[in-house]
């Protein structure tokens, strides 16, 4: 399957809004966020510098299950550090498959050093439903004698 478009067009359609938590605030903060902004995972920076993600996996697997206070444990303490990054020309497909064999749901969109957006896999699926819409639209006007071309 031809997957086309690149990140920065999907990053286009969405909110220009980033959100980040710092380091040192503690994860019943960024759940609270998380759940406020209707989002599975918060950036942690400080400053402009991309330092982990904290994801709604990060909180199950580190905090909720091995019993610790969400109240009292630090993000810094449960983000992933080595994290996974793309840019904005990076093809739709590559970051398919990127997700797909590293097991993530997110990935943190940089320009340059500059963090410019995050793509879930959901905003992915979106776009490729999308794309296989418009072909099927296409190819049903063209039997239906309705091309142009």
């Amino acid at each position: 399957m031809d997957v086309s478009g690149h990140i920065g067009a999907i990053l286009n359609q969405k909110s220009d809004e980033i959100f980040s938590i710092s380091p040192a605030s503690t994860v019943f903060k960024a759940i609270e966020m998380m759940a406020d902004k209707n989002v599975g995972a918060l950036l942690v920076m400080t400053g402009e510098k991309l330092i982990g993600i904290m994801s709604e996996r990060d909180y199950t697997r580190k905090v909720f299950l091995r019993g610790k206070s969400s109240k009292e444990t630090r993000v810094d303490e449960i983000m992933s550090k080595d994290l996974t990054v793309t840019h904005p020309q990076e093809g739709v497909q590559e970051c398919l498959r990127v997700m797909t064999d590293k097991h993530i749901r997110h990935l943190p969109v940089l320009d340059g050093k500059k963090v410019v957006g995050i793509i879930s896999i959901g905003d992915l699926v979106k776009h490729v439903i999308s794309c296989q819409s418009a072909a099927i639209a296409h190819l049903e006007s063209y039997i239906h004698g309705g091309y142009s071309g």
